[in-house]
């Protein structure tokens, strides 16, 4: 595992952290107009023809036996089930509580990675996933109006718990590269999306408008390389370290939003920004002086 402070897998980390926010806020812009199942579907099938075409180009080997499945079913996780999950979960429960929910995928990582003898039990994991959850809720803070729809919040729990899975089932790849990796998962992943788009009745109209138009396209050009990136990172550390920059997404979506949607930053940013900024340093990058606990 390469050590926190190597330079290529921070910059990798920050890639990741900036083109995931950027995304963030393109899906919200996407959503406004197709259904998130279809519109999902749409985006990871375009960037799967491009992974496949740059593994054409690079003569990259795609994955074969054990590393196929496992590969395949990173895709369901990653792609189908997360993201299938949130956005589905989304359309009912506040996107501050979704925030929250998708804030606990560090901590989550964490402990599944312990209970299947990946990773050991790290105080300092729990308090950098403590610390990151808290700065997401003070940045998300708005109270619910209402009953929260149990199914929408057990939907979105499914999507950080799949989140999670995805990062340790990279872990168990040990030989294919990130590349044909994607190749696989967005593939797999992409179809699952579309069936299950056709099965709810979704409405598989394309984007009527140039925003939308464009601002699928520049996720479909950038998801590619967001992923590739997100699977060299999570093959050099730690999975729960390597989720930590799913809780940064914020600190840059919501001044992006701010940007481009015309949205308003309000002062909870700059409380719960540090507090993030603080729980990804004590999980993920700051040096580990301590023994670890091995788990049983």
């Amino acid at each position: 595992m390469a050590a926190p402070h190597d330079r290529r897998v921070l910059i990798a980390f920050l890639a990741v952290v900036v083109l995931g926010g950027t995304n963030l806020v393109l899906v919200v812009e996407v959503t406004r107009q197709l259904d998130p199942l279809w519109g999902a579907a749409l985006r990871f099938l375009g960037a799967a023809l491009l992974t496949l075409l740059a593994v054409g180009i690079f003569r990259a080997r795609l994955p074969r036996g054990r590393e196929l499945a496992v590969s395949a079913l990173y895709g369901v996780l990653a792609f189908t089930l997360s993201f299938g999950l949130f956005f589905w979960g989304t359309r009912r429960v506040p996107a501050g509580i979704a925030s929250v929910i998708i804030g606990s995928v560090p901590l989550l990582t964490l402990l599944l990675a312990v209970l299947q003898r990946l990773e050991r039990f790290r105080i300092r994991g729990v308090v950098g996933a403590v610390l990151a959850i808290s700065g997401i809720a003070v940045i998300s803070a708005k109270p619910p109006s209402g009953t929260l729809p149990i199914l929408s919040m057990l939907a979105l729990i499914g999507a950080a718990a799949a989140a999670a899975q995805a990062a340790i089932t990279v872990r168990r790849i040990r030989v294919a590269e990130p590349l044909p990796v994607n190749a696989v998962g967005m593939a797999v992943g992409s179809v699952l999306l579309l069936m299950g788009a056709v099965v709810t009745g979704e409405s598989l109209k394309a984007p009527s408008s140039v925003g939308v138009g464009l601002a699928l396209a520049v996720m479909i050009v950038t998801s590619p390389l967001l992923f590739v990136l997100y699977v060299f990172v999570v093959q050099r550390w730690s999975a729960s370290a390597a989720a930590y920059q799913l809780v940064l997404f914020p600190l840059v979506s919501i001044p992006l939003s701010a940007l481009l949607l015309d949205e308003r930053i309000s002062a909870s940013l700059l409380l719960g920004g540090p507090l993030v900024l603080l729980g990804v340093w004590v999980g993920a990058l700051a040096p580990d002086r301590s023994p670890l606990v091995a788990a049983d």
